[in-house]
């Protein structure tokens, strides 16, 4: 029985405000030429199915186009809802469409029920956990609950899965150890982690929260990752899909099918100039990709977006690294201030704000300037 596994669509998404719809449209449509090639008996989406709790209209369409062509398929579909997901509308007309082959989590109650699948190994039971919070889990139990990894294996006892038989857990937490990217929403002093221990009863866990496809401890616990690139720390993840096939009880095994965007992220790095010249991106994509560009000039170039974006239609993001950027900051004691200069003081200010000494053209112009305020206050 074989299963693609996708997560964290976030559907509606705006990277630097850029909206990724289209781009969203495109991947969606390179996943289901994936799934007619494949050839698959069921579908584990695990969660963050959209990017906000109220959905954008263009979002929630996109959805709906997209699970119709699943059921067209005559798949087994399964959705739970993730931490950026409002469970109840994730959930809504699950009892009615479950007939159809698209299964939606129910908001969490205490009781998880499993679909089971059959095939010439056996039965093959699929349990939706959606993203739940201690608190979630502490309403339906009298258990000791002070964590996330208690609400979790509190959340799987109730399960009472069958060891004998087949069984895959479909849940949206962050398992301890796994690598976080700046795209996600981190608890303050890792709160929100899960051990991995607590899985040991299931044959495949297909995760969702982490977007960038990794095995946590063992491939039968895995993220795969978001289909597309959400923020400029993702620059070097291949986007894929995870395609998991299950034999007799025991014998599971996957691969990954690369995602190829409409947009490729890029970060790109240099002076102005460098940046600028035909030969550096007249053979590129880089055009039309979605840029992060980093000016390493130690002057700042006026209107440097507006000029860059003649070039590289789809910038994102600007930033310097020069000395002045590279400056802690800190405002320390200037010895002998009394005995300084105006044009010393604002030199030591300029050579903290900079970390660099001013030019003797910059000190010049410095020195007529206090030299005129001076003599119009006399």
């Amino acid at each position: 029985m074989k299963f693609i596994h996708l997560s964290d669509l976030h559907l509606g998404k705006r990277v630097h405000e850029y909206s990724m719809i289209e781009d969203q449209k495109h991947i969606l449509n390179q996943i289901i030429d994936i799934i007619d090639n494949e050839k698959p008996d069921g579908v584990l989406i695990a969660g963050d199915v959209y990017d906000k709790p109220i959905p954008s209209a263009d979002a929630v369409q996109l959805f709906d186009d997209f699970l119709v062509k699943l059921a067209q398929r005559k798949l087994e579909v399964f959705v739970i809802s993730g931490n950026h997901d409002s469970p109840e509308r994730i959930s809504f007309g699950s009892r009615i469409m479950s007939a159809g082959g698209i299964h939606l989590s129910p908001v969490y109650n205490g009781e998880i029920e499993p679909f089971t699948m059959t095939d010439e190994h056996g039965k093959l039971n699929v349990y939706m956990l959606p993203f739940v919070k201690p608190a979630n889990v502490r309403c339906f139990s009298d258990d000791e609950i002070n964590s996330y990894t208690d609400a979790i294996r509190v959340a799987i006892e109730k399960m009472n899965i069958n060891p004998t038989e087949r069984n895959i857990l479909v849940a949206h937490q962050y398992v301890t150890g796994a690598a976080r990217s700046a795209s996600e929403e981190i608890s303050v002093g890792g709160l929100d982690n899960v051990d991995a221990t607590v899985f040991e009863q299931f044959d495949y866990v297909a995760l969702g929260h982490l977007h960038s496809p990794q095995n946590c401890g063992s491939e039968k616990i895995r993220y795969c990752g978001t289909p597309l690139k959400y923020s400029f720390s993702e620059v070097k993840d291949e986007k894929s899909v995870t395609v998991v096939e299950f034999l007799e009880k025991g014998t599971v095994s996957y691969k990954t099918v690369k995602l190829t965007p409409q947009h490729e992220l890029v970060e790109l790095r240099g002076t102005y100039e460098q940046l600028t010249a035909k030969s550096y991106y007249e053979h590129k994509t880089w055009q039309e990709d979605y840029t992060h560009i980093i000016l390493t000039d130690e002057d700042d170039i006026p209107d440097a977006i507006g000029k860059l974006r003649v070039i590289y239609h789809n910038l994102m993001k600007l930033n310097y690294d020069n000395k002045r950027t590279q400056t802690s900051g800190e405002i320390k004691s200037i010895d002998g201030i009394e005995n300084k200069t105006p044009l010393e003081l604002f030199g030591d200010f300029y050579a903290m704000q900079n970390n660099q000494q001013m030019s003797n053209e910059q000190t010049e112009f410095m020195k007529k300037l206090i030299e005129n305020i001076w003599e119009g206050e006399q």
